[in-house]
């Protein structure tokens, strides 16, 4: 590898120091070159007679570089021909096809009988052909005019473990930054998650900071924002449902940064850097109460009051008198959190949102719904129809709805004697004293299941068909379902009982007994 040729203007302060009768030892030194070298362009310098001459008339630029061409001659390296050379087209072909030096090493490697090339000759060939081929249209940046008002860029940055005097321990933390594309005035707030509703609350706060909403935002690819990524000028995006609600409401779009390009958000890129290096690193061991206080007041005082790298002004200058009143205003209304979650029904006819159980129609079981939640309902959506709604309930309560559960099934989740006793004295007073006869047949076994189906039977019938049922129930002893249901299908409790035809005391109504014949019995003796 050749060495570089010195620089025209230093050549001419060499030409200038020389006219003022320095020595070439001096001009060494203070151009910090060797010896051998300055002698060899004063040599050439001296044969187009450019060396001596009026200090105050240096010769230009142009007419130095014509004499070095001619009177300094350069040397050759070693070895001029790449030692990859014999593989050139090969080469070509696969940097042309994106492949980079490792990769087409590699191949040579491999499926090149002959190949005895090294990896540092193939960087130097491939940096050779891009030199070659000049910039690419893709390479050059296009620096983006934000009119005021117009964008705002969101990011995340790493805060460090802070402490939460909530759940009293250190916890991972993040800082939430909102950049205004026009003044680069900026809103930042530490958080402990990147959530959904975290993601909502932190717009929220900045628009309230800024006092008014910008008309696009180009977040990151979090899940909070964007559920599928755009790959292509073909791809759709899908946003969260969640984001497209504070969207909506508050009037701005949303513009998502293409995946892996950073530099399409630059701004806030630039500030999530300058928070890092000039707030964290001066931010003092505090709680994460007193860490966002500090922030706001670092925000106020200097971040908003630095004259910036690009503007050269300050931001709330900029702010103020320009982007301040571009800005949407806020809405009338104050936003009411909604969050979008996916929920699968469980067996039970109930689906789970935050800890709470909320039933669904039983056709839905094991289907995967949409849920718009907010404060104070909730709404469930199957096939974008709102197929339910529901009040909020608290973490761990269960809300349930009859209908959804099958019919003849639903009663069955009342396990309380006490249900069953008063569904029972609703039908009659001999229904009840049925019930309490089995629930008391056992001191041990509780008999709740029976109960539940004999009174769930008697409710379907008419309340005197029951009463009479259960009255022959109890007269014959014959407490069991089964036995239940055969008086009532074979029409048994419409016939007169026996007691009640001819009333037997000494028998108490069995079930072979016989008049008495009092011929059969000897007569007492008077």
């Amino acid at each position: 590898m050749t060495a570089p040729q010195i620089a025209m203007h230093r050549l001419q302060e060499a030409v200038r120091l020389h006219r003022l009768g320095n020595s070439q030892r001096r001009i060494a030194e203070k151009l910090a070159m060797g010896r051998t070298t300055l002698r060899r362009y004063l040599a050439a310098l001296d044969a187009a007679h450019l060396l001596d001459g009026c200090v105050e008339v240096l010769p230009d630029l142009p007419a130095l570089r014509d004499a070095v061409a001619l009177g300094v001659v350069r040397r050759e390296p070693a070895q001029k021909t790449s030692r990859v050379e014999a593989w050139r087209k090969k080469i070509e072909a696969l940097h042309k096809g994106g492949a980079g030096p490792t990769a087409i090493h590699d191949f040579l490697r491999v499926n090149v009988a002959d190949y005895t090339g090294s990896l540092s000759a193939v960087k130097r060939f491939c940096r050779q052909l891009k030199k070659g081929e000049g910039p690419k249209a893709t390479d050059i940046a296009i620096p983006v005019v934000t009119l005021p008002g117009n964008v705002a860029q969101v990011d995340f940055c790493w805060g460090g473990k802070r402490y939460d005097p909530v759940q009293k321990a250190l916890r991972k933390t993040w800082i939430f930054i909102m950049t205004l594309g026009h003044s680069r005035r900026t809103y930042a707030e530490f958080v402990f998650d990147q959530s959904a509703a975290t993601w909502q609350r932190l717009h929220v706060n900045a628009f309230l900071y800024f006092g008014g909403v910008p008309e696009v935002v180009v977040p990151d690819n979090l899940k909070s924002a964007v559920i599928r990524h755009s790959f292509g000028a073909g791809d759709d995006v899908e946003l969260n449902r969640s984001y497209m609600e504070v969207a909506r409401f508050f009037g701005f779009q949303i513009d998502p940064t293409p995946v892996r390009s950073p530099e399409k958000k630059g701004k806030v890129e630039r500030d999530a850097q300058y928070i890092k290096n000039n707030f964290l690193a001066t931010l003092p061991e505090v709680d994460v109460v007193e860490c966002q206080k500090l922030l706001l007041q670092w925000l106020a005082a200097v971040a908003d009051r630095r004259c910036h790298g690009t503007t050269r002004r300050m931001p709330i200058e900029v702010f103020d008198t320009e982007e301040r009143a571009c800005l949407m205003p806020l809405p009338r209304n104050r936003w009411n959190p909604i969050v979008w979650k996916r929920a699968k029904v469980h067996r039970d006819t109930h689906l789970q949102i935050d800890n709470a159980l909320y039933s669904v129609p039983r056709r839905n079981v094991g289907d995967l719904l949409w849920v718009r939640c907010s404060k104070s309902e909730i709404e469930i959506f199957a096939n974008d129809a709102v197929l339910w709604r529901h009040r909020r309930g608290m973490p761990g309560s269960r809300t349930t709805v009859e209908e959804h559960l099958p019919e003849g099934r639903r009663d069955l989740r009342e396990r309380s004697r006490e249900t069953w006793e008063r569904r029972a004295k609703a039908i009659g007073p001999e229904v009840a004293a049925l019930v309490d006869r089995i629930f008391d047949g056992d001191d041990v076994l509780l008999r709740l299941r029976p109960v539940q189906q004999i009174v769930k039977l008697l409710e379907g019938f008419p309340p005197e068909r029951a009463e009479r049922a259960a009255r022959r129930a109890m007269y014959y002893d014959n407490l069991e379902y089964r036995s239940i249901k055969n008086i009532l299908t074979k029409a048994l409790d419409l016939q007169p009982l026996e007691y009640e035809e001819a009333p037997r005391r000494w028998s108490k109504g069995a079930l072979y007994s016989r008049c008495p014949d009092n011929s059969l019995f000897p007569q007492p003796l008077e």
